[in-house]
């Protein structure tokens, strides 16, 4: 295995993923620490749980990220415009948004480059940033360009994959598309089937600067063992299927 990096630069990739309906407040309150045990990029969770996150995170360098209009994005424009101003106000600092499948899927560009500038607008006022979600197991690969456009001319800070939650996750042939369709300014994450530091390792090489995932712990603890790095102690908590 190539060792061309430094644990930050696997770890700073890394959004870890508490997003199952089931996970109790014990379940998130241990998996935010453990993030922030192995100092992550950022925590994304639920939104009724991001104060508790913001303030446990608060003074680190792990951010607080939560989820908009997730994860079927067919949420009218206005209730994710005010579910973007609520995370913030709770203390988000990225947002990862859900485009309205349905309108993509029916072509309806001026709805879909709305919805997805509204949130923008409210984050970027804010000063934070915005991950779009295009769950590419539904488009085909017209949709995904145009999408990939659309977030160039807004300035989308990232485009995304997949919610995780869809009938599949990241692809290696939607990660090379979006990258070679997305502008440079934009950045690609990749989320849903990351599971093992060879896949990050995969994606990181193809240009990708984020992932979601659950199974952060067992990703950098072999990470660290690959660069002859003691283990963090920490009792991995609940997965999702992130």
């Amino acid at each position: 295995m190539s060792r061309d990096f430094i644990y930050s630069d696997i770890a700073k990739m890394i959004d870890h993923a508490l997003l199952a309906p089931t996970l109790s407040t014990a379940d998130l309150d241990h998996g935010i620490r453990l993030a922030l045990a192995y100092d992550v990029a950022s925590v994304c969770i639920m939104p009724c749980a991001v104060p508790q996150c913001a303030e446990l995170l608060s003074g680190s360098t792990v951010k607080t990220s939560t989820v908009i209009g997730f994860p079927l994005g067919v949420n009218t424009t206005a209730v994710k415009q005010a579910e973007a101003e609520r995370a913030i106000a709770d203390g988000c600092q990225e947002l990862d948004m859900v485009v309205n499948i349905s309108k993509v899927i029916s072509g309806d560009w001026t709805y879909v480059r709305d919805d997805i500038a509204a949130v923008i607008d409210v984050a970027h006022d804010a000063g934070q940033k915005v991950k779009v979600i295009f769950e590419n197991c539904y488009l085909n690969d017209d949709n995904k360009i145009r999408l990939c456009q659309i977030c160039g001319e807004l300035n989308a800070d990232w485009v995304k994959t997949s919610t995780g939650f869809g009938t599949s996750g990241a692809t290696v042939e939607d990660l090379q598309l979006m990258r070679s369709q997305a502008p440079d300014h934009v950045q690609v994450k990749a989320a849903g089937g990351i599971r093992d530091l060879e896949t990050v390792l995969k994606v990181r090489a193809m240009g990708v600067t984020r992932v979601g995932a659950s199974r952060t712990k067992e990703m950098l603890d072999e990470c660290r063992s690959q660069l002859g790095m003691p283990p963090i102690d920490v009792t991995a908590g609940p997965t999702s299927t992130y």
